[in-house]
């Protein structure tokens, strides 16, 4: 793609996730969600792969029917109660339709359908922006509009989307769908949370954006597809290898690592707040997206590739990208959990 276009499309990209943050109108908010979804349309489709323009397709169609539902539901909120406000959403139906068009747009169960099949069909790095900066501007809403929805749906919504998320991955062997449902799950835990600690939803999404950043990063230096050609990895770097293994476990949320920071604070305030049983549920569906992080560590790291693949083994990376960020990304996924007291000093301010 011309590096013109480009640098156009992703500053249209960054202006609409900032216009939907600036927003206090619900026209402005969805003017941004628009020119945010049209600004990426041209960076999924340009591989011109019949699979990349089918996922396109399939992305314009729910993000399109989700901005519809979003400006429906303002608009019947603003007829009958009288406010464009973000924050004055008020009418029952305007808040649930509201909740479910910002699902679709996030892709939380039962409304996720469609991000697996849209993450197969793209490039890593695309993949990357669509499981990371897409997800800013929707939960900038529902961040604003939670007070106002039932906590019986947001808690619904949340395990849900922990279980499908989890039980969904099991199965894959293409990783860009493993991790399509590792994104569903997460979103689960953060909107589990979200009526009882906003602030832990946003460190959980702070968290989540570092460790799938790593993870992708990860996946695009070693040019791997599908859990075969992950068992090839360790040839080219054993070191980014054993690195990759500790960021899945992160994601996982094993402690030592930066993922048990959020889980476990979640878990505690959904304890605190009287709903152990939601707690228990979440924590066991939690096991069911270790199983198939532990099954990727084991290919990455325990395995080596089996004689039937088609690909010959690579045994040296090719170092023309900048791994500078996935050094960083990488550190930040792994080291965390220490700052822990530090940040629930800053959440309790």
């Amino acid at each position: 793609m011309n590096p013109y276009v480009l640098t156009i499309l992703l500053s249209s990209l960054g202006l609409g996730t900032v216009l939907t943050f600036a927003s206090s109108h619900w026209l402005l908010a969805w003017m941004g969600l628009e020119i945010n979804t049209l600004a990426i349309i041209p960076i999924m489709a340009q591989q011109h792969h019949p699979r990349a323009i089918e996922a396109t397709t399939k992305y314009f169609l729910t993000q399109a029917t989700a901005a519809a539902m979003i400006l429906f539901a303002s608009t019947t909120n603003a007829w009958l109660m009288g406010e464009w406000e973000i924050h004055q959403l008020s009418h029952p139906m305007a808040t649930t339709t509201v909740m479910l068009a910002l699902a679709l747009k996030l892709g939380l169960a039962p409304v996720h359908f469609w991000l697996p099949e849209v993450l197969q069909g793209l490039e890593l790095t695309t993949g990357l922006i669509l499981s990371t900066w897409q997800k800013l501007a929707p939960f900038a809403l529902m961040i604003q509009v939670a007070p106002t929805i039932n906590s019986s749906l947001l808690v619904a919504i949340g395990l849900l989307s922990t279980l499908v998320g989890g039980w969904g991955g099991l199965n894959q062997t293409q990783l860009r769908k493993i991790m399509a449902y590792s994104s569903i799950a997460h979103l689960g835990w953060m909107v589990l949370i979200l009526q009882f600690a906003p602030s832990l939803t946003l460190l959980s999404l702070s968290l989540y954006i570092i460790m799938t950043s790593s993870a992708f990063l990860t996946l695009k230096t070693n040019n791997a597809l599908t859990i075969n050609t992950l068992a090839t990895s360790w040839t080219k770097s054993p070191t980014l290898a054993a690195l990759a293994a500790l960021v899945l476990l992160s994601l996982g949320g094993l402690p030592p690592l930066s993922g048990f920071m959020p889980k476990w604070l979640i878990l505690q305030e959904l304890t605190k707040q009287g709903l152990p049983l939601s707690a228990t549920l979440a924590a066991m569906t939690a096991l069911l997206s270790l199983y198939f992080y532990l099954r990727l560590c084991y290919a990455l790291t325990l395995t080596i590739y089996p004689n039937t693949l088609t690909a010959t083994a690579p045994w040296r990376l090719n170092f023309t990208m900048i791994t500078l960020p996935l050094s960083i990304i990488t550190i930040l996924a792994l080291g965390l959990l220490p700052l822990t007291p530090a940040v629930t000093a800053m959440l309790a301010l």
